[in-house]
């Protein structure tokens, strides 16, 4: 196995370790279709912050995206509040909307720009290895694994800390809140987290 083939793996590996962590508890709130709305909605975040930075390889992108999955949560339960459709219908209706404005953004306005549509919808972990991170002229790997080893621990420390609130505001919501935890602020935490 080459060393380009053992970091792909790792990366591969590191990205479903940071994933499966909160996905647990969303997969136990009954809302796995959720973290697939986040997936697909963030697009418009990543768009919005490369029109504002201009640089793709900026951490805002991912503060942004963040920031649009918390944004499509809230849209979602805003909706479904409204008792006219159900949970499911109305996260058929938030994310294909951002969704298909980011890849008008795109399509539209970053035609000079190497931001391709296929890549951003696809992606190709394949290629993650060859994104290195250089500092003072040493290689350190890809930039791929760094990120999301951050990510990776970040995820790790909340439930760590917060396993205990977790737990209680998972499975019974209503005890959480009378004992003094704030189970929407844990709830919002997990969607950041997951975003």
């Amino acid at each position: 196995m080459s060393s380009i083939q053992l970091e792909i793996q790792l990366i591969a590996s590191v990205v479903a370790l940071a994933c499966a962590l909160p996905g647990v508890y969303l997969v136990l709130r009954k809302m796995a279709m959720m973290s697939d709305a986040i997936s697909h909605a963030i697009l418009f975040g990543i768009v919005i912050a490369f029109f504002v930075t201009g640089d793709i390889t900026s951490p805002f992108l991912i503060a942004a995206a963040a920031l649009t999955g918390l944004l499509t949560v809230s849209l979602v339960e805003l909706i479904y509040r409204t008792r006219l459709v159900k949970e499911d219908a109305s996260i058929g209706l938030v994310f294909p909307l951002l969704f298909s404005i980011g890849v008008i953004l795109i399509s539209h306005y970053a035609d000079r720009v190497h931001l391709d549509t296929d890549a951003v919808l696809l992606g190709e972990l394949a290629f993650a290895p060859f994104n290195r991170l250089v500092i003072w002229g040493i290689d350190w790997g890809p930039k791929a694994l760094y990120v999301m080893g951050g990510i990776l621990l970040l995820n790790a420390g909340f439930i760590y800390f917060f396993y205990k609130e977790l737990k209680l505001a998972t499975f019974d919501p209503a005890l959480a809140a009378a004992l003094g935890f704030a189970p929407g602020l844990i709830h919002y935490l997990l969607m950041g987290l997951v975003s």
